[in-house]
């Protein structure tokens, strides 16, 4: 595969300044002792199902904090951050989880799954976490993360998944550079098969982790890695995941749908929904209101990616750096203007393998990695692709007015990469033995103290205290609207909802 600088010359320097981000970051909510959390999601903050920006995700006590469509990194993650100091207005002695591996869990059916009312489509809701921890536990869905996603004006659904695959094909290197959960409570692995150590009471780990929430026990499922999904194109994509949506999976037939009128899942397919799929990056559509995913994308094609296997990063108060979102969209635009051969059923299997050899051990020293049929070290390819990211950097640091913001998260990367110890990964260790006697749950409860006191330090704008109360008031009656316009039982509208006309166009 190799970088070709003239398709950099042809993106003009507007369509590089129409490239768009959008921020989703989960955090559990949790009490001021490090404990999970067991308050419902406080009305102040308005509707979990209707509002655009504060949600919950699995849990709960799970938040997910939804910034709106920036064209610069700064703005998106200043609404991030008075979104952050919103919430702390409304959550009292609670604090916000800073890392991705949960806080010490209480068993697993006490862990509080999401609420959304009384409609039909707030119970599918719930009902779809429900059978989440029915297939893969509730510890599991107590991970949080965040999403990026990205766009650049003119993109074609051809070259969204030709940049799909590179993203796949080099998802190892941002996992690299920017896991941050090398660690884990023991609450968290309690019960399971997991090649982690213990590293001080209470505490597992994996020596040279870089994310072991992208590795085997964060959101992996064997059932899953199963699929055979293509990302060659729109067509063969849909048509992957087509199948796993509506053909009965056994495990799930045997266990069914409900016990008279307990629900234990929404369907018995491998995915109940397009959601349930956890790809490291994914095509994405705006939706209309009750149409399905994969329909939208069939539709009306690709508008952006949704890259999924970012770690929050716990010392930084809103998880994630303007740095980190800078190499982030050099990355992707890497991926999208380097050559992309098709992939293929061994290639897709080789990228899970790396992937999880980076997630479990990607600081180790000399780390290979498998390269089409050769093995190279892990250093040596990361230093190929991040000198082809070069001229993008510099396009991006002109575009956008001169100045070095691109070119120096760049220089950081390239530092990074060569010396492990520099890396968020690393630096979580360090801390956890330097203050906190290896404990990863003291390093994150006191990090996640530190940044509740610097967001509660900063005076949230009043526009922006007005505007999200507005939209909280405004989420509430809108759900009162939506329970209040049901006609039909909710059976019937789940069998409806989840027929495979729904999918088709």
């Amino acid at each position: 595969m190799s970088f070709h600088e003239d398709r950099l010359r042809t993106l003009a320097p507007e369509t590089l300044r129409g490239m768009h981000r959008g921020i989703e970051k989960e955090s559990l909510r949790v009490r001021s002792d490090g404990a999970l959390s067991q308050a419902p999601h406080p009305p102040a903050l308005g509707s979990p199902l209707t509002h655009p920006h504060i949600t919950t995700d699995f849990s709960e006590a799970q938040l997910e904090l939804i910034t709106g469509v920036h064209g610069s990194v700064e703005a998106c993650l200043q609404e991030l951050t008075w979104i952050h100091q919103f919430v702390y207005r409304h959550i009292g002695d609670e604090i916000l989880w800073c890392a991705s591996m949960p806080c010490n869990l209480p068993a697993d059916n006490q862990i509080p799954i999401g609420r959304y009312g009384t409609s039909n489509v707030g119970r599918a809701k719930t009902v779809y976490r429900l059978g989440l921890a029915l297939r893969y536990g509730r510890r599991m869905q107590a991970i949080s993360g965040i999403h990026y996603n990205w766009s650049l004006p003119g993109v074609t659904d051809a070259q969204y998944f030709a940049l799909i695959r590179n993203f796949r094909r080099h998802s190892w290197l941002p996992i690299y550079l920017f896991g941050a959960s090398p660690a884990a409570c023991s609450s968290f692995v309690e019960g399971r098969k997991h090649e982690l150590v213990e590293l001080s009471p209470g505490t597992m780990y994996a020596p040279h982790a870089t994310s072991l929430r992208m590795g085997p026990l964060g959101y992996q499922s064997d059932a899953q890695s199963a699929l055979r999904v293509s990302y060659n194109d729109l067509k063969s994509y849909a048509a992957s995941l087509d199948d796993a949506l509506t053909k009965p999976y056994p495990p799930y037939a045997k266990a069914g749908i409900r016990d008279n009128d307990n629900y234990r899942q929404l369907s018995t397919s491998l995915l109940q929904i397009e959601n349930e799929f956890y790809g490291s990056i994914r095509p994405k559509r705006r939706i209309n209101s009750g149409e399905r995913a994969l329909h939208a994308l069939r539709e009306r094609g690709v508008e952006y990616v949704e890259v999924r296997l970012m770690d929050l990063d716990p010392f930084c108060p809103i998880g994630i750096w303007p740095a980190t979102c800078r190499f982030l969209d050099l990355f992707l635009l890497h991926c999208l203007l380097a050559d992309s051969p098709p992939d293929t059923t061994q290639e897709i299997a080789a990228i899970r393998r790396n992937q999880q050899r980076v997630a479990l051990r990607g600081r180790e020293p000399g780390l290979k990695l498998q390269k089409d049929s050769d093995e190279l070290e892990l250093v040596r390819w990361g230093g190929q692709i991040l000198s082809e990211c070069a001229p993008i950097a510099e396009a991006l640091d002109q575009a956008n007015g001169g100045g070095s913001a691109h070119r120096d998260a760049l220089a950081a990367a390239l530092q990074a990469l060569r010396t492990s110890d520099s890396v968020p990964s690393a630096k979580v260790l360090q801390a956890m033995a330097r203050e906190h006697r290896n404990s990863f749950v003291r390093f994150a409860l006191a990090e996640s103290t530190l940044h509740k006191a610097s967001l509660k330090g900063h005076e949230l704008p009043r526009e922006a205290n007005e505007r999200f109360t507005g939209l909280a008031d405004w989420s509430l009656e809108r759900q009162r609207e939506i329970e209040a316009a049901d006609k039909v039982p909710f059976e019937a509208w789940r069998q409806k909802y989840l027929s495979h006309d729904t999918l088709v166009v």
